[in-house]
């Protein structure tokens, strides 16, 4: 099937509707048989993760199926470990996604290589000691938007910056589908984007 991108910040809600049409039409794909949606809930673009939910509950409402959502840094770090099979990465080695939250912030996390966590996914701002206590005994991978910030401030022999763009498609279906087959739905009634920090409106 088709993969669409939109790298455009600004323009979610006129991309993503017409993008699934663009998907369905020429391979007649048809929906009806669909057994679940799976979206990725946040962190990231306030007006993205708003304009993704709402059309994945929309979905889910008009097919009657589940709906599964997804943590951001996650399915980032579940692509890097994908990645990582092809290099010699140490069995001790962990991995920090980043998404740059603006200014001297970051939205990120730290797992290991079986994606347990090793640091709640939360808004940090960075300094020179950050991560520190993770440095101590293990080599760390950074990867991300935000993750330019780290490596201007960060000299720490144990990290590792990777700055090439993970696909991240392979490694949502596959969180997807553990999900699905633990029966583990979002109540489609309550699920909500998962900003990490307030979300500011003006007048």
């Amino acid at each position: 099937m088709e993969v669409l991108q939109n790298q455009d910040q600004k323009n979610h809600a006129s991309f993503l509707q017409p993008a699934i049409q663009t998907i369905i039409k020429p391979s007649m794909f048809n929906i009806q048989p669909l057994n679940a949606v799976s979206v990725i809930a946040g962190p990231g673009s306030y007006t993205g993760l708003r304009v993704g939910l709402a059309s994945a509950k929309g979905l889910c409402y008009a097919l009657n199926i589940p709906l599964i959502t997804l943590n951001t840094l996650e399915v980032m770090t579940m692509a890097a470990i994908n990645s990582s099979t092809h290099q010699p990465i140490s069995s001790s080695t962990l991995f920090c996604p980043m998404i740059d939250a603006r200014r001297n912030e970051v939205f990120t996390a730290v797992y290991n290589q079986q994606l347990q966590i090793l640091m709640d996914p939360s808004v940090l701002i960075l300094n020179e000691n950050s991560f520190e206590s993770f440095f101590q005994h293990h080599t760390v991978v950074f990867f991300g938007s935000g993750s330019a910030k780290w490596e201007a401030i960060c000299t720490n022999v144990n990290m590792i910056h990777c700055d090439h763009v993970i696909p991240m498609v392979d490694a949502q279906v596959q969180l997807a589908y553990k999900k699905y087959q633990k029966r583990d739905f979002a109540n489609m009634a309550y699920a909500e984007p998962d900003y990490l920090k307030n979300v500011y409106t003006s007048k």
